[in-house]
């Protein structure tokens, strides 16, 4: 369980430097693109094609970190009516359902949604759209680690008790 805390911290923290990195990209990005506009009467293309690709990149980044903190919304009414062994099976299938989700539709969807768009260029940036769209299946893999980090920790806290 240890190596599992400290694979977690580190893909933590790997994944709170990108969304923070992105987040600063995207400020100094708007700036630019906000002076360019108002100030010298040229709006710029490619700041906003770039804003808009990094948005969508550190948004599905920082959900899979969401999910991977267990923070993501979700409908408690059930489960929190639920306690002892039936909760911790109820938690297991989410987590289950949300695994198989990740892995069929963002992680082999975004496989083929960005082999299929590898061969089209992004307009200002003139970047294949697949590297666009890459972070769907990057995070979904990564959404798919941190569920099954979170069975493990409920399957040994369900035997340490």
């Amino acid at each position: 369980m240890e190596g599992i805390q400290k694979f977690r911290e580190l893909l933590d923290r790997i994944l709170g430097t990108v969304t923070v990195c992105l987040f600063a990209l995207m400020t100094v990005v708007g700036t630019y693109q906000i002076m360019t506009r108002y100030f010298f009467n040229r709006p710029s293309t490619v700041s906003e094609e770039l804003l808009t690709y990094s948005f969508t990149w550190m948004s599905l980044l920082a959900a899979a970190y969401v999910f991977g903190k267990r923070d993501h919304m979700r409908m408690a009414f059930l489960a929190d009516k639920i306690t002892g062994e039936k909760r911790v099976r109820l938690e297991i299938g989410i987590e289950i359902l949300i695994f198989l989700f990740a892995g069929v539709v963002m992680l082999y969807g975004g496989i083929q949604i960005t082999r299929l768009t590898m061969s089209q260029i992004t307009a200002s940036l003139q970047i294949p759209m697949g590297y666009v769209y890459l972070v769907i299946p990057l995070s979904g893999g990564i959404i798919m680690v941190y569920n099954a980090m979170n069975i493990a920790e409920m399957i040994g806290k369900k035997e340490v008790e």
